[in-house]
């Protein structure tokens, strides 16, 4: 049988109309969104089809995001019910991965990453905070750039490994402007600030780790199916005492998304991602030569569906 990886996006990977074909076509994910709504007490479907500026919002952001990977994963699941080899997510993606092998309830999830945007918007109150994307430079180029402005008074971290040349780094947005020429003078050919107002996956937001930790002692469980890749380690876990810990460290920590497709990458033979854009599929053409299918929509949702059953015909 083919050894398959389960993977969940995380912040950027929103737009307008993602999951709308989900709940047009299947009563479940209906279903999903009105419980969603009724439990953040947010129009979700408002926030999802319609043009608004909330959407951008980390607060909003976060559950949009995870209710949409949730309804592409149970979909396929209810046809499909086997265990991956391990899930993975992205950042918030790594709630949708706990929710997906059984950890957590999946409408609980949704209200965690809500608190966790909103707690790591208010850690960025009142500080100009952002994060800044460099392409073509190396890893240890960016460190040493980032230690070396630390060492003058500016605040800026390595905070996504994302691909060989996609790096993010967070910290204060002046500073993160002062890093523009050096990145640029080490190779880097693009350099650009993104649409973010936090700060995510560095220090300025140690003052989340502990109400966020608090809030999941009484959600999380020790019925994983599958083990959890950490974005702290690139490490399996399997255990709610993990979980609490490395998902409180996540916060202040890079993501290792590259090296925890490079580093479990023998254990599958192709990945599926589970939610809107296709983003971690394009991460892994620069990481992994497995294939990765993505359960974006409907249609794709169907067409996976078809090519695996015919695998297994």
């Amino acid at each position: 049988m083919t050894k398959t990886a389960f993977l969940y996006p995380g912040q950027g990977s929103q737009a307008v109309g993602m999951g709308r074909s989900f709940v047009e076509h299947s009563p479940e994910a209906a279903r999903m969104l009105e419980a969603a709504s009724d439990r953040l007490k947010i129009d979700m479907a408002g926030l999802l089809f319609e043009p608004n500026d909330l959407l951008e919002q980390t607060r909003y952001t976060q559950p949009a995001i995870l209710l949409v990977s949730m309804m592409a994963y149970r979909l396929f699941a209810r046809q499909i019910p086997d265990a991956p080899a391990f899930a993975l997510g992205h950042s918030l993606g790594e709630f949708s991965a706990l929710a997906s092998v059984g950890a957590i309830d999946w409408l609980d999830a949704v209200e965690l990453v809500h608190l966790r945007g909103d707690l790591m918007q208010r850690a960025c109150e009142g500080v100009d905070a952002g994060m800044m994307v460099a392409l073509g430079v190396a890893d240890e180029d960016v460190e040493a750039l980032c230690h070396d402005a630390r060492e003058t008074g500016a605040k800026v971290w390595p905070a996504n490994y994302n691909a060989d040349g996609q790096i993010v780094i967070a910290g204060i947005k002046n500073d993160l402007v002062d890093l523009e020429e050096p990145l640029k003078g080490a190779g880097a050919r693009r350099v650009m600030l993104l649409n973010m107002s936090v700060a995510s996956h560095c220090p300025l937001l140690e003052p989340a780790v502990e109400p966020l930790t608090r809030a999941l002692e009484g959600s999380l469980g020790d019925d994983f199916k599958a083990p959890v890749i950490s974005n702290v380690t690139a490490r399996a876990y399997n255990t709610k005492a993990e979980a609490l810990d490395l998902l409180g460290r996540q916060l202040v920590s890079p993501v290792l998304y590259k090296q925890s497709i490079r580093d479990n990458d023998d254990l599958v033979d192709r990945y599926i991602e589970f939610g809107h854009g296709g983003v971690l599929k394009g991460l892994n053409r620069r990481t992994t030569k497995k294939e990765t299918l993505v359960v974006s929509d409907y249609d794709s949702l169907g067409a996976v569906l078809e090519r695996i059953s015919g695998e297994r015909a």
